[in-house]
């Protein structure tokens, strides 16, 4: 199943400043609670393995264990700004709070602990239909923390494919870029924005491009439109009607598209009855079967609307399991 990061889009608008490192393992401890079906809480010691982080981010595994403990105090010592308003009055509210209250280190295997802050919990979790989801691998080789930051403030906008204008203080403090660090707009672009856009067009699942907002000669934010990136098409194995069109061609879709297109709920209401053991679904076989199923005869699925479509829900629309 594909390894899905979700966050509350609360948390993808917030004003912080992570490394790299303390980002990724930020990350990998949420899929640690994903993964084990616990969830987070205030109470929650999550661990992060050195191999995994040195699995999903290709580094050295001989090194991985004293990155993720570095990154692991690092991540103690920040902290994150975020906006809300004040159900009283509606008046705006401004709050800084720490990440995590409690890490810990067990060299013997190679694990880091750590417990987010009970005012940070309630903004990540794990399946709320306002939240932004996406693979750990879209992110896996951006060596950049501002190219991760540029990257989830993005798909907030899939669907529309477009931002808003995001005026340029806000947008800097968003990227985590400090009020002292690349003052001039030349070494903001060159710096931080340009290298992030080059490798959010590399390495993800989407191409970006901006456009800048002036008043005058000078630059007072920017406006990005990205669109999804076209997958190579294979030759197809099957005969086509054409009254159907590509109803249920699976040219160019990945074994991970097929397992998110079997979790939809539409697929699973329409197509869910071919698999047995509906009551206590063991999700992971069922997700295997289904795409093997799939793969053998995509005539059989080919009822409502085309295959592909199925990709193209809202978060909720899909089981998370």
């Amino acid at each position: 199943m594909s390894e899905l990061v979700v966050k509350d889009n609360a948390l993808i608008q917030a004003s912080y400043t992570l490394g790299l490192a303390e980002q990724r393992l930020m990350l990998l401890a949420i899929l640690e609670a994903r993964e084990t079906g616990e969830g987070i809480d205030h109470t929650s010691l999550l661990r992060v393995h050195a191999h995994a982080y040195a699995d999903h981010f290709d580094i050295d595994k001989g090194n991985a264990y004293e990155v993720v403990k570095e990154a692991s105090k690092g991540l103690f010592d920040r902290y994150v700004t975020y906006h809300d308003k004040n159900p009283k009055n509606g008046n705006d509210r401004s709050f800084h709070c720490r990440w995590v209250d409690k890490i810990g280190y067990e060299k013997a295997t190679g694990t880091v602990f750590l417990r987010f802050t009970s005012d940070v919990v309630p903004l990540i979790t794990r399946l709320e239909n306002n939240f932004t989801s996406y693979e750990i691998e879209q992110v896996a080789n951006l060596d950049s923390g501002y190219a991760i930051r540029l990257y989830e403030l993005l798909i907030q906008w899939r669907i529309a494919g477009k931002t808003p204008v995001f005026e340029l203080q806000d947008f800097r403090r968003k990227l985590g870029v400090e009020d002292n660090q690349y003052k001039t707009m030349s070494n903001f672009k060159s710096r931080v924005l340009d290298p992030a856009i080059k490798q959010i067009n590399e390495h993800t699942d989407i191409i970006a491009k901006y456009e800048q907002s002036k008043r005058g000669r000078t630059i007072t934010g920017f406006m990005f439109t990205f669109k999804p990136k076209k997958t190579k098409t294979k030759e197809a194995g099957i005969q086509r009607d054409s009254a159907n069109g590509d109803m249920f061609t699976i040219d160019g879709l990945s074994d991970k598209q097929l397992k998110r297109i079997v979790l939809h709920k539409g697929f699973i209401s329409t197509y869910g009855g071919l698999a047995t053991g509906d009551n206590g679904r063991d999700w992971k076989l069922f997700t295997e079967f289904m795409v093997n199923e799939i793969k053998k005869d995509p005539s059989k699925f080919s009822q409502k609307k085309p295959i592909r479509e199925y990709l193209n829900g809202k978060d909720g629309d899909y089981e998370y399991a």
